[in-house]
């Protein structure tokens, strides 16, 4: 069963002072940080978006098969 609720921890005087938060939702906080990040530099955003357009490459086997992994 997945929980979409978040949970509050309060101290002994109930003020709030952690979150509980469903793991898919923290793994969707996260992803949006790293992409703020990311975006946050002009460079880093120029790459990105260049990767983005990129249509060449090789298939994830063939890069894994030349890392030897």
């Amino acid at each position: 069963m997945e929980s979409t609720e978040i949970q509050y921890v309060s101290d002994e005087h109930g003020n709030a002072v952690a979150v509980i938060v469903p793991i898919e939702l923290w793994r969707e906080i996260a992803s949006e940080r790293e992409t703020a990040y990311l975006l946050s530099s002009e460079t880093m955003k120029r790459r990105l978006l260049e990767a983005r357009q990129r249509q060449d490459g090789i298939a994830f086997e063939e890069a894994c098969e030349k890392l030897g992994i």
